[in-house]
């Protein structure tokens, strides 16, 4: 089996050396300093903090150039959602008849409609999928679904570190259990990941984006803390407002989720001090994902005819906030 992980940043490279540990043939795409570093050394994995830390050096397949690899049996996107289009010429050349493809990315995946029955089977979805370019160039029929929960950066070049939650949830777009699935979910638990199979994956994308859709905006507008929004009153109310909205367009989609708004809310505050990704992103000059969070959202209910004022508001004024930060 040929693994390719495309951005071999804090997630895949996460996941690359774990793959690389248990002698998979893992090929990683990365570039710069981090490369540089990781053909030099290795790449370092560490798993846990303090005296309990444990580390591990493996020495993966490394390529600058994706047309070095070749075509593979999995090829993992482990970029930002907002990054595929642009990598659209760098991704083909991994692409073969038979290579599945697996995007681990934050938000409404491009092939959301994919699998689907109904009026919206095979929509296209704009704010993620400009033109369709995704959809004609890998092809959703290549796609294996893909939730993503742990929590890593990279602590140096060449070096990972891994805090918290190894899970990475599996799942057909059409709901099937394929052989195809199983053998990668087979794969990554050899590793020591955790990597459940579900038949109902959309529902669990919401679950996490639920929260992501108007707490990384608002921690983001405030330099805050998802602690320190959810204890301010007027902070929390807004987030609930938007939460509230992006309920009704996922039930409207057919999904049930299954804790209460102020019980996402609750688990949101108990991860603490803790800045979420879009804060981290504007602070380090990087693009923050707007298009993947509120902006599908935005679009996806127009779709179905429900009305989003808050979450419409919250979308612009971060799309304003990163046009005069130049992020």
């Amino acid at each position: 089996m040929r693994i390719a992980i495309f951005g071999a940043g804090a997630i895949g490279g996460y996941m690359g050396a774990k793959l690389a540990s248990i002698g998979v043939d893992v090929t990683l795409i990365a570039r710069g300093p981090h490369l540089a570093a990781m053909q030099a050394n290795g790449l370092k994995l560490i798993e846990g903090e303090g005296a309990d830390a444990t580390e591990t050096v493996v020495h993966p397949n490394l390529v600058a150039d994706s047309r070095d690899a070749g075509p593979q049996d999995y090829v993992v996107l482990a970029v930002k959602a907002h990054s595929i289009p642009p990598a659209l010429d760098a991704i083909a050349p991994l692409l073969g008849p038979e290579t599945h493809v697996v995007p681990a990315q934050n938000g409404v995946p491009w092939w959301y409609f994919y699998g689907v029955e109904g009026p919206y089977a095979n929509r296209r979805l704009e704010s993620v999928d400009p033109g369709g370019r995704i959809w004609d160039i890998i092809g959703p029929q290549r796609v294996i679904g893909c939730v993503v929960y742990p929590a890593c950066e990279i602590e140096a070049p060449g070096v990972i570190r891994h805090t918290d939650d190894n899970r990475f949830s599996l799942g057909e777009p059409d709901g099937s259990r394929t052989e195809r699935m199983q053998t990668l979910a087979q794969t990554l638990i050899a590793a020591g990941l955790r990597a459940p199979v579900r038949t109902r994956l959309r529902g669990e994308i919401w679950v996490k984006l639920w929260g992501n859709v108007a707490l990384n905006p608002l921690t983001t507008l405030t330099r805050s803390t998802l602690a320190g929004v959810c204890a301010n009153p007027e902070t929390r109310a807004f987030a609930r407002a938007v939460m509230v909205e992006v309920e009704s367009v996922t039930t409207a989609l057919g999904e049930k989720l299954p804790v209460s708004v102020d019980q996402r809310l609750d688990g949101a505050a108990e991860v603490g001090e803790h800045k979420t990704s879009m804060l981290q992103d504007l602070e380090l000059g990087r693009p923050m994902e707007i298009d993947a969070l509120t902006g599908a959202v935005v679009e996806l209910a127009g779709v179905v005819g429900v009305d989003v004022p808050n979450l419409r508001v919250l979308d612009g004024m971060i799309r304003l906030l990163a046009k005069n930060a130049g992020a």
